[in-house]
Formats: structure tokens, sequence, C-alpha cells
């Protein structure tokens, strides 16, 4: 949590003080008029839908000590005077968000803990939650909160640091290139994790090799005394740990990666257990979230946790008993007797056949159901990536296809190509046709995945589906 003058604040982010006393101190750094506590900076950041400056009698209301601003003093001159009245500091800024990144840096500079960096093409999120329950359970830890891994979430989880934090884990979202060496610039990570490179972003792109490139910068942004943690089983990983000056750690199921999982298994929820070898140690793990590929997962947050001093059995246990963010392959038994697999929160080609995977080698009383949406920013292989997933699903002996969207037609059309009856592929154009159909479909003891890029929404079918809780 940031502590600063007034007058460090303006030097930070190179800003103009329209009001009250550049010796005050504030503490906390906040973007949300609804979530000011007394004593903190509230920055007024514009954005699409809300604007913060319309906020800002909230702000003090609420006991903002500072508020930043990106507009003149003409045009806030009757904020001004209430500010001058409350003795509130107000300082402007040309650019509000760059403010909020600006006071991270400084915030940074200022903090002695490791910093993890990751990111990947999928799962990102999943092994951010393994590494924060291995990691609680000797170190203080901080990490990235919801889906705050972009240019303004990356420097809200740096501020929410503390003088005594011993690791800082940052999830690391990008949308081109470059954009992870900006957040590098933030974050100034000590560690990187990099998941693997995949067909997402394609569209913003162009190529799975300028993916490896872009996911690449972070890597290639630790310093020689940093580590670097790749998966030894993607094909970009070897020529991405040459960019690097800090030391490499490969996790896999390959004989040449030092963090590996061996023996694995798979139960009646599609949950995994494997033995887990470091060197000459191993131990024996069960996940509590469905689906193989989070062992790779797994296997990421167990090679960064040997590396800042856990004992393999600690790892092993808190592996097993991790908590994982909402709408990632998490598990909801519905009063109605329906299991529903939420993955609702995004999608690309590599976590769609995950998905499939899992629910097909789910036990289920009834039917297994797949209810797959849209998935975004795929560019040139929009087509073709849509109807492979349909291939799957039929050659997985899927029970029943729901798909939702223009995109995920050709899911549906991929399913038919490879023999899936018709009568149990179902197309839909909106969720609330969705909804109609799975209203009609699902009964108690079927088992149902819904999956789909952000932008479509499906949460909305989950809560459809299992009903009141």
């Amino acid at each position: 949590m940031l502590t600063a003058s007034v007058d460090t604040v303006i030097s930070a982010v190179g800003g103009e003080l329209l009001s009250g006393s550049p010796s005050k101190v504030i503490s906390d750094v906040c973007i949300d008029s609804r979530c000011v506590k007394p004593g903190c900076v509230f920055v007024a950041l514009p954005g699409e839908h809300a604007d913060g400056h319309d906020f800002l009698a909230a702000a003090m209301d609420a006991g903002a000590r500072l508020i930043v601003v990106s507009r003149t003093a003409e045009q806030l001159a009757e904020l001004l005077e209430v500010a001058e009245r409350r003795d509130v500091a107000v300082v402007r800024v040309d650019d509000a968000l760059r403010a909020v990144q600006d006071l991270a840096k400084y915030h940074r500079s200022r903090l002695h803990c490791e910093v993890l960096g990751i990111t990947g093409s999928t799962g990102k999120t999943g092994t951010k939650d393994f590494v924060m329950a291995v990691l609680s359970a000797g170190k203080r830890v901080v990490g990235t909160q919801d889906n705050r891994n972009n240019e303004l979430g990356v420097p809200l989880t740096v501020l929410a640091a503390n003088a005594d934090t011993e690791v800082l884990v940052v999830e690391m979202g990008m949308r081109g290139v470059g954009q992870i060496t900006q957040l590098c610039a933030v974050a100034q990570p000590t560690l990187g994790l990099l998941t693997n490179v995949g067909t997402s972003h394609i569209e913003l792109l162009g190529s799975e090799d300028a993916v490896a490139e872009a996911k690449g910068e972070l890597v290639r942004c630790l310093p020689r005394t940093g580590a670097a943690f790749l998966n030894g089983d993607d094909e970009y990983s070897a020529r991405i740990a040459v960019t690097t000056v800090a030391a490499v750690t490969f996790y896999g199921l390959s004989d040449m990666c030092s963090v590996r999982a061996e023996s694995i298994e798979l139960n009646a929820d599609s949950c995994a257990s494997f033995t887990l070898v470091a060197g000459p140690a191993s131990a024996r793990v069960t996940l509590p979230v469905p689906g193989r590929h989070n062992v790779y997962n797994a296997l990421a947050a167990a090679a960064v946790a040997l590396h800042v001093g856990v004992s393999l059995g600690v790892i092993a246990e808190k592996l097993g008993s991790a908590r994982m963010s909402a709408m990632r392959m998490q598990v909801i038994n519905g009063a109605n007797g329906v299991t529903v697999v939420n993955d609702a929160y995004n999608a690309n080609p590599a976590s769609m056949r995950a998905a499939v995977d899992t629910l097909a080698a789910m036990a289920a009383q009834g039917k297994r159901v797949a209810v797959l949406g849209d998935m975004a920013e795929l560019g040139s292989l929009t087509e073709l990536a849509h109807f492979r997933i349909g291939e799957a699903v039929a050659r997985l002996g899927i029970d029943e296809l729901v798909t939702v969207g223009p995109r995920a037609r050709r899911i549906a059309e991929g399913a038919l190509a490879e023999r899936m009856p018709a009568a149990r592929v179902h197309t839909c154009e909106t969720i609330e046709q969705a909804a109609k159909a799975l209203d009609a479909l699902v009964s108690a003891g079927d088992v149902v995945l819904v999956k789909a890029s952000r932008v479509m929404g499906l949460e909305v079918v989950v809560d459809r589906i299992v009903g009141p809780q």
C-alpha cells in the first residue's frame, strides 16, 4: 500500500498542485469512489462508461485526502473551492492512467520483495491461483485480484503490496507487441513464468511466432539475478529460453524438465493425481479442480515455490487445497441435480479443447452436454479452429452440443461432419436461445460444460441452469 506525501506524489506523476498542502500524507490509491477510504488518494480516470471526475464530491465525502485530476483549474473551479474548505489537496496531471502507473513505479522502487510476472496464452489465472496457494503457506504474498492484468490492473496490483510483502504475484495480459514490456516497466519482475504459447491473439498479431515473440518479452525483461520458469513441453520454450539472461527452470512431463509430473491419473470428477518430482525428491499430489491440463499449471507453481524455498511436501499439500478463481473450470452442483463446469471466463482453441477433453472424462449419471460459444481474436484461424473443436466434440462422444453465437456455428458444423447425430446438435445465435434450449434439454444427473470467450458472457447460461443456490 502506497504511503507518501502529496509533494512526493506530485514528483512521481509530474503533476501540478491546484489546491491544498504538499506536506499532507496519503495512504493507498483508489480509482472507484465507492471504495475510497479516509486518507487515500482518489485518481479520477476518464472511462468509456463513467468519468471519475463526476465522482469527485463523493470521493471527498468518503474521506479522500488527495484527488488527482486531468481537467483544468478553470473546469474544476467549483470543486477547488469545496476542496479548499475541506482541506483536500488537488493535483492535476495530463494523463490519469499514466499517473497511476507512475505511482506504481515509485512504490515498486521502495519494495524489497520478489516479483513474479505470469503470462501465457492459456492458464495464467489458474497458475496464479496455484502459486498463491503454495506461497501463502509460509510467505507474505500479494497477488492479482479478479482480472487486473492490464495497463491499469498491473499498477493497482503493485500498489496493493506492503513493505512486508515477500512475494508479489502479477498476472500480465497482452493484446499487442510491446505491452508486456510496458507492464514489466511498472512491475519490474525478478521472476517470470510463461505458461505456453498458443493461438490466442492471432487476429492481433498474425501468427504463433509473433505471439511467442510478444509473450517472450516477460523473460527478456528479467534481470541477470532473476529466474524464468518455462513449460518444457511447449515447442517455443527452447527458443524463448535463450533470449533471457536469467536462470531458466523447465517444468512439464518430459524427462528434460527439472520439475515434472509422473504417473498421472484422473478420478471420476476428472481431477488429476500425479507424482510431483523435483530432483531426487517426490510427492503425490491430487488437484482440486478438474482437467488434465491443470497439471501444467500446478507444476509451474511448484517450480516457483521450490525456487523461493517452499518444501516439496508443503507444495503438494497446498496444491491439493488450492482455491481457484470463479469461472475457471469451476464445478457447481445445482440444487436441480445438474452439475455445471463453469469455464465461461475466456476461451481459445487450446483451452476449449482441454475443457471438452475434461468433460468427456467426467463421470455422469446422465448426459454430458457441451455449451460452447464464440472464440474471439483468432483472425484467419477462426473458421478452422471452431470447426476442429466440433470434430473433437463428436469424436469424444459428447452426448449433446449447444453452440452459441455466429462463429460457434462452425463448431456445430464440425461435429456434424464427424457424424454426430443432428438431433444432438443445437445451434443458437443468442444466449437466450441457448438458455431456452437447455431448459428442455438438461435434467438431473447431467454434466454441463459452459465455455466461450469473455465477450459472450455465458455465465448467464450457468445461472439459468443451476438456478438459486
